[in-house]
């Protein structure tokens, strides 16, 4: 399929904005200025969305509020990643029964990945009465439109077909803060993974032209942000359906040519499309950070085999290595899956082998979460809870105890940090990032926030470093 095919018409988007105007003339006759309330569960993606869901609201007159009894609309973007990401999106949504009792014409809406699972929809319909409106990601450029006929219609709305995926550019976005920003280059994934299924509710991989993706950058730049991360389920696969000769590298270097003073940042990249054009650019390239997450989910290579992960262990460390060659300073980090069915002693103590050999800067480690309408969710697993919890705490404590030994090697040097916010806490009162993404806790004024300082290290824990502004 062809990227035209995929493309929503500018037209259809203008629509969408003539459509706000509409539901905000009816949400002025409810209120003289609405409130909404946007709640992410999950991923940088979805954070990414919410943006785009508040730019949309934000069109409709609207005003934001973190008070659930206040707000006149909520939309919860939710995850379908793991059991306990939509365990807990459920229970807060049945809490809502609470605020809609006290604000009748309050308006809920539960959209993202969660719902595009045909289960969870239904379930969603038969047992939540309380939600008005639900839509999967693929609806979400038609947001607009589906909260029009909730609001004209006085009836639910379900919109969670299955789809491919569409592209639509031009959507308005409201971000969060002034310093970081995400920049979704691409969306869905091809690969497939045994335990995994965003492919499933995102669907196939769809790349941004690139014309499209700089001119963005291009406007966070001058907008002012110092910190942008480029988002896609696998980024490394960017380009690959556009045949416009642009592959995920040059396009950083694109970015990297644009003036100004910022970093990029991207996630996430799959072990086996990542190239060493890649490392050569993020070597190359003054502007992108030395920063690299690297998922390998798993240390042995059945387990690996069966998660439909295309690589070996060794074959991973290689390309770690080949990284580290390019970037002697890179900040490596990585997830690691936990009792995968039919994973045994032996197979874990190989992912503790790999651990300790490649000694990441930190992982972000899970117990598997069986995943309806994916392979391993039929997968014989004969080991209990009890079995992969004993392995999750293993490998947490190996995990942090590799974490705070790096984080001591930081101490005495001086490091240019970006600073991005306030901790609330003292004396250690703003936050920072080094160029590998390492959090620097220090001393400053509140004026710093958005600025590039020269900071020395002056301590370290396990989760964070702690320093002193030069």
């Amino acid at each position: 399929m062809k990227i035209e095919k995929k493309l929503i018409d500018p037209a259809q988007v203008r629509r969408q904005e003539e459509l706000c105007l509409e539901a905000a003339a009816l949400l002025r006759e409810r209120t003289e200025r609405p409130l909404a309330l946007v709640d992410t569960y999950g991923c940088q993606q979805n954070e990414a969305d919410s943006e785009k869901l508040r730019g949309f609201l934000a069109e409709m007159g609207c005003a934001f509020t973190e008070d659930e009894f206040a707000a006149d609309i909520i939309v919860v973007n939710t995850c379908a990643v793991r059991e306990h990401a939509e365990m807990r999106v459920l229970g807060n949504v049945g809490a809502l029964n609470h605020t809609k009792k006290a604000k009748p014409s309050q308006i809920i809406a539960l959209c993202g990945c969660m719902v595009q699972q045909p289960h969870m929809a239904q379930k969603v319909k038969a047992s939540y009465p309380v939600v008005d409106l639900v839509f999967g990601p693929h609806e979400l450029w038609r947001f607009p439109e589906l909260l029009l006929r909730v609001l004209t219609g006085h009836k639910r709305v379900f919109a969670t077909e299955q789809s491919d995926g569409v592209l639509a550019e031009g959507l308005p976005s409201v971000r969060d803060g002034k310093v970081k920003a995400w920049l979704s280059i691409m969306y869905g994934c091809n690969n497939f993974c045994s335990y995994c299924v965003v492919p499933y509710v995102r669907g196939r991989e769809r790349s941004r032209r690139p014309e499209d993706v700089v001119r963005e950058a291009e406007a966070l730049v001058a907008a002012g942000y110092k910190d942008i991360t480029l988002l896609g389920q696998n980024v490394n696969s960017y380009g690959k359906d556009l045949d416009c000769g642009v592959n995920f590298a040059q396009l950083i270097r694109r970015i990297n040519d644009i003036p100004g003073d910022f970093l990029i940042r991207f996630m996430t990249s799959h072990p086996k499309d990542a190239t060493e054009e890649l490392f050569q650019t993020m070597a190359a390239c003054e502007k992108c950070a030395h920063q690299l997450h690297l998922p390998v989910q798993a240390g042995n290579d059945r387990i690996l085999k069966v998660m439909n992960r295309n690589y070996t262990a060794a074959q991973y460390l290689e390309k770690v290595a080949l990284a580290r060659r390019y970037m002697p300073d890179l900040v490596l980090t990585t997830d690691i899956i936990v009792g995968f069915p039919g994973e045994t002693e032996e197979e874990f103590e190989d992912t503790i082998r790999l651990c300790e050999a490649v000694r990441y800067d930190a992982m972000f480690t899970f117990i598997y979460s069986k995943r309806v309408g994916t392979p391993a969710a039929s997968m014989p697993d004969p080991y209990t809870r009890a079995d992969k919890q004993r392995h999750f705490d293993r490998l947490t404590e190996v995990s942090n105890r590799i974490s705070a030994e790096k984080h001591r090697e930081y101490e005495g040097r001086t490091l240019r940090v970006l600073v991005d916010g306030e901790t609330g806490r003292t004396p250690y009162n703003l936050s920072s990032r080094t160029n590998g993404g390492r959090l620097v806790h220090l001393q400053g004024e509140p004026a710093l926030i958005g600025q590039f300082v020269r900071v020395k290290i002056t301590g370290g824990n396990t989760w964070a470093l702690y320093g002193e502004a030069l």
